[in-house]
Order: structure tokens, then sequence, then C-alpha cells
């Protein structure tokens, strides 16, 4: 996999670093180095690169601001000299967060990160484009069809699906790998403990979303999403 990058910094020999460390790991190729945010705003626009290593603190428009107007698939690795600005880098889905100077192996480590999530993602797409995947359940691979998932939920190390024909299937995986392979907002987390189909929901009641006889508790730390996307569907 070859990812694209580019490099915003202010800071000549900051900049410069960075452009040695990007050509020399075999995975990136560099499109553009850019001495500010105004500078590089309309070549990112017209054609986004996959990953940015953007400096915070630039005059005009500081990289937290500018990380607000990148496409979602442009990812960021922030680089800073100061270490209070990390939280706010993280509030933007920031992918890693640098300190300069950088070392190299600290660089490599946010490249393989950024890897592994487009490794991801590309198989993530593949997964949504096939509707189905397979788990491991009793030493057998079984094959689940996205639209006849109700609900999963997860036990520990374990989760189980519970599909339309009242079948309920037991898997060792957990809930965030699952809660990645599925396409979103079709499938939305609804509580620590529980993924929902949302095209399958019968009922919602009391911050409860009932199939049948079971009842799927809506905690306060999902409800916003899951709420958004009942007002979307509801008729007044």
């Amino acid at each position: 996999m070859i990812i694209t990058t580019a490099i915003i910094d202010d800071e000549p020999l900051a900049a410069t670093l960075l452009e040695s460390y990007v050509n020399k790991t075999p995975f990136l190729q560099l499109t553009g180095t850019y001495g500010s945010a105004i500078e590089a705003i309309r070549q990112l626009r017209n054609k986004p690169v996959q990953l940015l290593f953007l400096d915070i603190q630039m005059p005009e428009l500081s990289g937290i601001e500018f990380a607000k107007v990148l496409p979602n698939s442009t990812k960021i690795v922030f680089t800073s000299a100061f270490q209070q600005y990390a939280i706010d880098g993280y509030k933007v889905n920031a992918l890693d967060y640098l300190m300069k100077p950088v070392p190299y192996n600290e660089f490599l480590k946010a490249a393989e990160k950024a890897c592994e999530y487009f490794k991801n993602q590309q198989q993530l797409h593949k997964l949504t484009n096939d509707r189905f995947l397979f788990v491991k359940s009793d030493y057998k691979l079984i094959r689940i069809p996205f639209d006849n998932i109700l609900f999963i939920e997860g036990l520990k190390d374990y989760v189980r699906f519970y599909l339309k024909n009242g079948e309920r299937i037991m898997s060792l995986i957990n809930m965030k790998r699952i809660d990645e392979c599925l396409p979103h907002p079709e499938f939305l987390r609804v509580h620590k403990s529980y993924i929902v189909h949302m095209t399958n929901i019968e009922t919602v009641e009391r911050a409860r979303i009932v199939f049948h006889d079971q009842y799927i508790p809506i905690s306060d730390s999902y409800k916003d999403n899951v709420y958004a996307f009942l007002d979307l569907h509801t008729v007044d």
C-alpha cells in the first residue's frame, strides 16, 4: 500500500526533516510541502491526500483550524513543540501527535498507524459492498448477511449475533472489531454492549429499542447518534 502524504509546517528545518522521513519510508509518497495552511488550502481541496503531517502553531490559520475544513478522507498527524495542544489535536480525530524535534522512530510509529488505518478502511469498504461477513463459531465459519442481523450483543471477549429468523450465533471477537466492520449509520452502537441494525428496528420506547421480547437500552453515551438517525426517519 502507498499512502499519499503532504507536510504543512512554517519552520523550514522542521519541514525539511519531515520530508527526509517521508522519502525514506517506503509506503509514503510525498505530494507536497507547504509553509502555511493558507498556501496549502487550495491544493489540498482540489487534490486531497490520504495523510497530512500538520504543524499546529502557524500564522493566519492554525493547524487545528485547518483540520476542521479538510475532507474526512484525509487523516492527520499533528506536530508541535508544545504538549498542551495534544488534547485539541485528538478532538479533531487526529491519528497521532508528534512532539518536535520529531525522532524518526516516533515518526515511523505514526506512519505505521496510518497504514494500518487505511488497510482497515479497504477491508471495511469491501465488506460493505459485499453485504455479508463470515464469523468463527463452534469450529465453523458461518456466513451472516448484514440484512439478517437485528442486533449484536457484546459479552466480554465474545459477541452474540441475533438474527431475524431467531437464530443466535456466538463468536470469539470483541465489539470494537465488529463495529469497525459494519457500515454506519446502518449499524449504530447504542450501548457499550449493543450494536443495532437501525433499519430493522420495529419499536422504540422509553429509551429502549424493542425487538419482539428483547429490550436494548440506549445509553447516554450514544443517544445523540441514535436519535439523530431516528429523527431523520420520523414523520410528525
